[in-house]
């Protein structure tokens, strides 16, 4: 668990903190909640842009498993007009949340963007850190109330 703790942190942020995730636990299959997480993404009025596979290097350092994966996802033209004016968020788009599987529970984590908002003060970007948090909070616990 710590190991797959350390690489969600490398993913998002080289500055993430663990007090900075949102984790949420579903009695779902792996395969059921990635299904309920995705549509809940689109629930949530984003889209799925891709599902990347984590499980290769997991299994190099001696996991025995093919469930885990990031479901990255987004609005696009948020997406770039955020991106045109804050440049240096790039590393942080499109939003993420991690899925795997672990002892008969999924588990999904994803970042806050607590660590990012001593630098970027303005009111706006401000305000869109609230509507991505709520967001992924939202998703997060569909999947988690999901039967």
């Amino acid at each position: 668990m710590k190991k797959l703790l350390m690489l969600w942190l490398l993913l998002v942020s080289p500055v993430s903190f663990a007090e900075d995730l949102f984790m949420a636990r579903s009695q779902l299959p792996f395969p059921e909640a990635m299904s309920v997480l995705q549509q809940a993404v689109r629930e949530n009025g984003y889209t799925v842009s891709r599902v990347q596979r984590v499980d290769i290097g997991l299994t190099k350092m001696g996991y025995k498993t093919d469930k885990y994966r990031v479901v990255f996802f987004g609005n696009l033209d948020e997406l770039h007009a955020i991106t045109d004016q804050y440049p240096d968020l790039v590393p942080y788009l499109p939003l993420k949340i991690a899925i795997f599987a672990e002892n008969g529970e999924t588990i999904l984590l994803a970042s806050s963007f607590k660590h990012l908002r001593p630098f970027y003060m303005e009111p706006a970007l401000q305000a869109r850190f609230d509507q991505w948090e709520k967001a992924i909070r939202a998703i997060l616990d569909q999947v988690r109330l999901a039967e």
